[in-house]
Parts: C-alpha cells; structure tokens; sequence
C-alpha cells in the first residue's frame, strides 16, 4: 500500500499513536539495583526490563529537574522531534506518564519512505487532560492508588492496575481528541418545567420505595435530565456511560408504546425495561445479580456504590449504597416492577419534548454556524461540531486544523481570568471566534465568503440572540 501511495506520488499522513503509558513511584525502589520495584504498572509490557528501568528514570530525572525552576509546579510535558511526553501525578509519589508518537507525514523519495514528524500539532492541554481523565476513570471503579496500597500493598495495586489499563487504553482514540476532552463537560437535555417536575416526583417517590437507592441519575440518550452525584463523580460517570456501557448496548430506540421489547408481564402495566448491568433474566431465579462497583466522593467520605443501570426507551440508572445492603433478584424484580412502567410513560413525554426541540432547533439553524459552548459552573457542553459514531470516537465535522485553533484559543483563555474575545481568520473562507465571559466559553466556526470583522461580529450575535437567548455574553 505504502508503495502504491509513492507511485502515485501520494503524501500518507499518520495520526498520533500511544507509544508507552507507566505508572511509578519513586519512593518503592529508592536504591540502586532496586529500579524496577518502582514500575507499578507499564504498557506495552513486551518491553524489555532494562528498557523499562531507562524510561521511568528518565521521566523521574526530567520531573527533579524542572522542579528546581517550578518547585509548585512540576513538569507537564516533554516536547521531542518524534512524541510528546505527559506527567500527572494524580496522589503523591505516584505518576502517571504518557508518550504519543508526534503525527508523521509519510512521503516517498526515489522509492524509499520518507517521514516527517509534525512537532507542532498536538496539543498539550489536549493529551493532559486525556491523561488525568485515565486516573479519574481508574479511581471511578477501583478507589485511589493509596486505597489498593492500604487494601493489600504493592500486590494488590499493581493487579488492579493491571486488570483496568490493559482494557482501558485499548479504547483511547488519540487521533481524535480535540477541546471536547478538556472540558470533559455535560451534555443537558431541555425541558419544559411540567415534565421536568414529573421526573422529579418519580424519582423521589422511587428513592422512598427503595430505599437502599442512595443516587439517582436521569439520563435521555446521551443527555442528563437529572443527578443527585456530586459534580466531579457525574462527570466521569456520565463519560463511562455516554463513551462505553450506552454504545455497548445500542438498539433501535422506539418510538411509540405499542411494540414491546418483550411480552406484557402479568399485573403490569406494558414496559420495556431492562437492565444493562445486573441480571439479564429476571424470571431466571438462577441468574446471577453482580454489578460493577463504583468509588465515589473519593476525597471526602469514600462510599463504595454499585452501579445499577436500568434502561427504558430512555436510559436511566440508580445508585443504592451497598456498604450494607447488596442489591438481590428480589430487589431488581421490585424496581423492574415500579420502575419498569412508570418510566414507559415518562419516556413518551420526554420523546414529545424532543420532538419539539428538534423542530425548533432546526427552523433556526444556520448552516454556516458551527459552534462549541461550555459552562465552567455546571460542567454544561454542547457542541454542533461533533457526532458520535462509535463507542470512543467524538468525530469533529470540521478540519483538524480549525480543532487545533479551537484548542489555540482555549489555551489563551486559560492564561487569563478576564472576559476576552478572540476572532481568527483562518483557512480560505473560514473565521473563527473564542468568546469567554463569566466562567462561560463559546466557539464559533463560520464558513462564509468575502465578509469582514465587523460582519463576522454580527453573525456571532446573531448566533447568540438564536442559540443562547438566556445566557449574557459581554459584549
């Protein structure tokens, strides 16, 4: 293929790839010959020991290093003609380091592959941030670091370490991080304040029915109706459910009522509830009841949770507090049968209410306006950018270069805690404007012809009088 590209004399461009990812803490293998106690968990593991040993000292001597110039800040990145290098140390002692291979340009000289690495294109705060959500998804399923240590030592850490990474990098898609993944945000679902009450009322009343549910989340499709998590443990919940369990389980969602999933139970109104966690089989009474156990408010009280994930056209979920009481069949029959009906009749008005969303969306849409907004205070997000297609990938609808002057922009805004505004004349025919005001930012990409600053402005008004009529942004 490679040699077909270079007759036709065809550039080849290959995206950015994981080359290594490790965990280490220095403290574990302070004496010489002692090295490799320190290496906690490193991929790919084929690597040779000796290799191991010169990468993690390396990272360990680059960290000391900065460290006399910034003692309170410590080394993010190492920038280097082939990858990019990137340090979190997410509990003390204990860091987390990545190395992406810098994308190449693949060109053909006399027949002969020539590459190119592109040094400028990643961007730091990009990969950073994909790097801190790996220990955020770890801690979600398995508690801190400090917690395995506590649990069972070196042992016990490096076997969890093991059994998560080795499933969880197989599903970080690199060529496609883009500013989504530094907000790490919340996508809302809009609602009319009748049928927002009614959700409302059902979940209290289902909390006080089973009363060994201690959260709730309402979630439609991808979209949050309603959590009782704190902020930071919604947000990378809401990342496992949207980017893994929910594309894991996708069927053609239904529209209407009158074609059930399954047969009418007896006594019950018709539904068509199933569990995407838990039993599979509730008249089995032999089937099995585990589901997986989730560690939240890690920096306060630790509670020790499983996640119960119960989906009805819409998909929703609930967390009981299991220190006690371990969910039973007896307990899933109990929810399927008040849950199970209730929520049909919820999903239907909630379907009505997208409808209506969608239809008025769509009659102000402007096909120039791409835009990405974020709310720093409530973690919102809301992106015409992207669509998702698959279980990891965020796929953006524009050019990778105008995502990297979106993630350019970010960066600037980052350096300031004033309102500012940024406008970016970029490829032929394209404008890019970054608005920060009030915790608030807003991305806007236009595609249009032989329009000046000042017009641009007013298009971006435009855009904020339609899409965003109740949020101020300072002009």
């Amino acid at each position: 293929m490679a040699a077909a590209a270079g007759a036709a004399g065809q550039e080849k461009q290959l995206a950015p790839t994981l080359l290594s990812f490790f965990i280490y803490n220095p403290k574990l293998g302070p004496k010489e010959g002692e090295e490799e106690k320190k290496i906690l968990f490193y991929h790919p593991n084929e690597v040779e020991k000796n290799e191991k040993i010169r990468n993690v000292g390396l990272c360990e001597a680059i960290v000391q290093f900065t460290r006399t110039f910034s003692p309170t800040k410590p080394a993010k990145s190492l920038h280097t003609q082939k990858n990019r290098q990137f340090f979190h140390e997410p509990e003390e002692n204990f860091w987390m380091v990545m190395v992406v291979r810098n994308p190449i340009i693949e060109k053909h000289k006399d027949g002969k592959p020539v590459y190119e690495y592109q040094e400028e294109e990643l961007l730091d705060k990009v990969y950073s941030s994909v790097l801190q959500q790996c220990y955020s998804m770890y801690k979600l399923f398995n508690g801190t670091f400090l917690k395995a240590m506590e649990d069972g030592g070196v042992k016990v850490l490096k076997e969890r370490l093991e059994k998560f990474f080795h499933r969880y990098l197989q599903t970080l898609h690199l060529q496609s991080c883009d500013l989504l993944d530094v907000f790490c945000g919340i996508s809302f679902f809009p609602l009319d304040k009748m049928t927002y009450l009614k959700i409302q009322s059902f979940i209290n009343r289902m909390e006080e029915s089973l009363n060994i549910v201690k959260y709730t989340a309402f979630l439609y499709n991808d979209q949050l109706i309603w959590s009782g998590l704190e902020q930071d443990d919604m947000r990378i919940l809401y990342k496992y459910l949207t980017t893994s369990l929910f594309p894991r389980h996708m069927e053609p969602e239904l529209a209407g009522r009158d074609s059930p999933i399954r047969a009418e139970m007896p006594g019950n109104l018709q539904h068509y509830g199933r569990f995407l966690t838990g039993p599979l089989n509730l008249n089995d009474p032999e089937t099995k009841c585990r589901f997986p156990k989730i560690f939240v408010n890690t920096d306060d009280t630790y509670e020790e949770l499983h996640l119960i994930v119960y989906k009805n056209l819409t998909s929703y979920f609930s967390l009981p507090d299991t220190a006690s009481i371990p969910p039973t069949l007896e307990f899933c029959r109990k929810l399927d049968s008040i849950v199970g009906p209730q929520l049909t009749v919820l999903a239907s008005d909630i379907c009505e209410q997208y409808n209506i969303n969608k239809r008025i969306s769509g009659a102000e849409k402007e096909p120039q306006f791409k835009f990405i907004y974020f709310n720093h205070m409530n973690l919102a997000e809301k992106s015409t950018i992207h669509m998702r297609k698959t279980p990891s990938v965020s796929l953006a609808s524009v050019h990778p270069d105008l995502m990297k002057i979106l993630g350019d922009i970010n960066s600037d805004f980052s350096r300031v805690d004033e309102d500012e505004e940024i406008i970016v004349k970029a490829m032929s025919d394209y404008w890019v404007v970054g608005k920060k005001s009030d915790q608030r930012e807003l991305y806007v990409i236009l595609n249009q012809k032989n329009v000046n600053l000042i017009e641009v402005n007013e298009e971006v008004k435009k855009l904020c009088a339609t899409q965003f009529n109740n949020i101020f942004f300072l002009d």
